[in-house]
């Protein structure tokens, strides 16, 4: 268990939780002092939580024992976690095994074939530390040929920093939905390999990139975002409107990443032209 990442966990969850959010016997009544931090008070989690004060004071602390699974159970509650974020606290708490690369299985042969016979809709297979494992051809040609890629560059992460907006860019007001959901895909792999030096170094090159994953990664938004705006700008396609849908293989932790257009859009026209290129 990382006990400091599992306090700063908690503690952001609790200040983000308002007390407008919950049932009016779960607060403490009108006359307390007025609140002078953001989000609930400590001893109200714990109240929430059926946990004393002084426990859940230490889990803040990074000095509490590990918690048991049904009072982890009981905090998820308490703060109203997402599923996501109920599975980063088991995660982070150390209730779930962490494994490891030679643990991977490879990519399911039904899963490559799927990704062939999507024909023009460009698609990739990433796992939680977003190297992308399999690709078709349409991705190739929509976003770069993965195939020349060292294993290294091969990674969602790595491209947007070499690209730098060159190909790709949000929509006016979704500036920052990519490098928050990169984060809260970190967040989870890291959980999973606190020893990944490569993930390590991922982090910090994309912190020092991104302001807003640098605030998603401090703030533990574990939340994901299934869909993405976003703005291609082809050398021979031209100005492209998509979006990037993001699916969950059950029972795996990979994902599909699939870019599609509204129906009848020069964006979908310009999608179906995709592999006459000779690529």
């Amino acid at each position: 268990m990382s006990r400091a990442e599992l306090a700063d966990f908690l503690r952001r969850r609790r200040e983000a939780l308002h007390p407008d959010q919950l049932a009016a016997t779960a607060v403490h009544p009108p006359g307390r002092r007025a609140r002078r931090t953001p989000g609930l008070r400590r001893e109200e989690v714990a109240a929430l939580a059926g946990v004393s004060n002084s426990y859940y004071e230490r889990l803040e602390q990074a000095r509490a024992p590990h918690p048991s699974p049904q009072v982890l159970a009981a905090l998820a509650g308490a703060l109203q976690l997402t599923a996501a974020e109920r599975d980063y606290l088991a995660r982070v708490a150390g209730q779930t095994p962490r494994g490891t690369d030679a643990d991977r299985p490879p990519v399911p042969a039904d899963i490559r074939q799927f990704l062939d016979r999507l024909g023009p809709i460009p698609a990739y297979l990433a796992d939680e530390r977003l190297d992308i494992l399999a690709w078709n051809s349409a991705a190739a040609e929509l976003i770069t040929d993965f195939g020349l890629l060292s294993g290294e560059e091969r990674n969602v992460v790595r491209l947007a920093i070499r690209l730098n907006g060159t190909l790709c860019s949000a929509p006016a007001g979704g500036d920052d939905e990519f490098a928050r959901q990169s984060a809260a895909q970190l967040r989870a792999a890291a959980v999973h390999g606190p020893a990944d030096r490569f993930l390590g170094e991922l982090v910090n090159e994309f912190a020092a990139h991104s302001a807003a994953f640098a605030a998603g990664w401090r703030d533990h938004d574990v939340r994901p975002i299934p869909t993405l705006r976003k703005h291609l700008r082809h050398p021979e396609l031209g100005d492209l409107d998509l979006d990037c849908q993001t699916l969950l293989l059950p029972g795996t932790d990979l994902r599909l990443v699939m870019y599609t257009a509204q129906p009848g859009s020069s964006s979908a026209a310009a999608l179906a032209r995709l592999g006459t290129h000779g690529a």
